[in-house]
């Protein structure tokens, strides 16, 4: 039997380390997947040049559009070394949809980008997938992509992610934290463990430790892969939910640079924010990481979210409504700071307030 035409074009480029047909093959397996994800606006299928979307922007008073990339980083060593691959996708849109969503924009679309050495079709799918579950949790369409198959880019079984999100709003909506004042209430959302970020320092800990991805992750019923590889949490649902009926000042997505870098981003000059730590449930990923790596809880929070993905800064006379409505969407929630005036200029614009001491 002859070969097709295009098998024999192509025949070249196999030999060299790069299978067309297995891309092909690719995107005929996510097409169900990333239609699942469409919303009104999507006017294209993947396979073009670009994905056609047309926002419909109603009676929006000046439109504004919000956009965000970022990778997984390191984690994804985990997912390698696992076999586990089905997460990682969703850990990907949420890194930039939450960065789009603290200044309040809505998440219209997404694009990844999948870069391996040999294309392992069943793992891209298996990762696509993921990035389609983020994009339904985030309320955005999966516009489109692109899988890179670079020979001797990447060792064998690896591969990269990276990914950008564009999402919209108002423009006299946009929260930038210019309308946080003294006395507002600090209110944080639970993380579902260490997200996508500090991995670096997560598996020199993991390594000295000797634990195994199919050990019982120390204080849980859940297995070490389950643990350190549970999919960022997305929080566009229940922070639009909110923010229809609330003022929200300021929000904060807790990520790369844990809680001293990220909050004084969403503040301004003038005000702190003071936080008392204890006020939230702490998972045991960060009791076991603290003990292992021989860290303090300042060091803790200098890394990583510490058990709160996210923060919103209210109004005091509106955090008890803020906190119900989370806990009727089954989000945990707690209060765990207040904002306050800023004073000397060595003064740090985050003040963690640990058990026994008092704040200044």
């Amino acid at each position: 039997m002859s070969m097709p035409p295009s098998t024999l074009r192509a025949k070249a480029y196999k030999e060299a380390g790069v299978d067309i047909d297995g891309g092909n093959n690719l995107v005929q397996r996510i097409k169900s997947m990333v239609g699942q994800t469409h919303i009104p606006g999507v006017l294209s299928d993947i396979g073009g040049f670009g994905g056609l979307f047309k926002p419909d922007v109603g009676n929006t008073e000046s439109p504004v559009l919000v956009a965000s990339t970022d990778g997984v980083g390191t984690k994804l060593k985990l997912a390698f070394a696992w076999n586990k691959h089905d997460t990682v996708g969703i850990d990907l849109v949420a890194m930039s949809a939450n960065d789009i969503l603290v200044q309040g924009a809505k998440p219209l679309f997404f694009l990844d980008y999948f870069a391996t050495g040999k294309l392992d079709v069943d793992v891209a799918a298996t990762v696509i997938a993921g990035v389609a579950e983020g994009c339904k949790q985030a309320g955005c369409a999966l516009l489109g992509g692109e899988t890179a198959e670079m020979p001797d880019m990447y060792q064998p079984g690896e591969y990269d992610l990276a990914g950008f999100c564009v999402g919209m709003v108002p423009n006299n909506d946009i929260v930038d934290g210019s309308s946080v004042k003294v006395g507002d209430t600090i209110i944080g959302l639970a993380s579902s463990g260490v997200h996508s970020n500090g991995f670096s320092l997560v598996r020199k800990i993991l390594d000295q430790s000797g634990l195994q991805g199919s050990d019982i992750f120390p204080g849980t019923n859940n297995t070490v892969c389950d643990v350190l590889l549970a999919p960022t949490v997305i929080y566009a649902e229940c922070v639009r939910n909110i923010m229809r009926d609330i003022p929200v000042n300021s929000m904060v997505h807790v990520t790369g640079g844990g809680f001293y870098e990220n909050i004084p981003r969403a503040l301004p000059a003038q005000v702190k924010a003071s936080i008392q730590f204890g006020t939230w449930d702490m998972p045991p990923v960060f009791t076991w990481l603290l003990q292992e790596g021989k860290l303090t809880w300042p060091e803790m929070m200098q890394i990583f979210n510490c058990g709160i993905g996210y923060v919103l800064v209210v109004g005091n006379n509106h955090a008890e409504d803020v906190l119900n409505r989370l806990e009727a969407m089954n989000v945990k929630a707690w209060e765990i700071g207040r904002i306050e005036r800023f004073g000397a200029k060595d003064e740090e614009r985050v003040q963690v307030v640990f058990p026994g001491e008092s704040a200044s």
